[in-house]
């Protein structure tokens, strides 16, 4: 299911690519979420990762190039052989409701089907700023579920998740 097409798209294909995280520009968009999510989110319920954590073994790191201007980003995070954690998914702010974040769930989803996982979960936020995010996620087919792996019930959590 192709979500990118029931959104506004670039006329040229975006470059989704796997990314040590290292470029400057990844690394200020995820300074950037980090710092957004500290701002809408108690720190007891900021679950992002910084970049040291998203360099683990566990997780795969994309980044979406527009040319050469990024678009934005997210991650995979393998939580057992079955299921997998959608992570750090963020659109640059020049790149706003463009459809990077549809196009980039659906190369998470894609990967996570490559890999013979058989459910994807995630967790965001309760408050109005994640309504996009969580609107993105539902069309998508993720469904509300308890929490998963080590999250605990919040309520400035919101704990999703599909089938594949």
């Amino acid at each position: 299911m192709a979500l990118w097409n029931e959104l506004p798209i670039y006329s040229h294909r975006m470059d989704i690519r796997l990314d040590d995280l290292r470029h400057p520009a990844v690394i200020a968009l995820l300074q950037e979420h980090l710092d957004w999510m500290h701002r809408t989110s108690p720190p007891e319920s900021v679950h992002a990762l910084d970049l040291d954590a998203l360099r683990g073994n566990d997780i795969s790191f994309w980044a979406a190039w527009d040319g050469e201007a990024l678009a934005g980003c997210g991650a995979l995070r393998r939580l057992d052989a079955g299921h997998g954690e959608v992570k750090s998914m963020r659109t640059a702010q020049t790149h706003l409701r463009r459809g990077v974040a549809a196009r980039m769930l659906d190369h998470i989803l894609d990967e996570a089907r490559h890999r013979g996982y058989r459910r994807l979960s995630l967790e965001t936020g309760s408050m109005a700023y994640f309504a996009p995010a969580r609107a993105l996620y539902t069309r998508a087919g993720f469904v509300a579920c308890a929490p998963f792996g080590d999250y605990v019930e919040d309520p400035n959590s919101v704990f999703m998740t599909r089938t594949l």
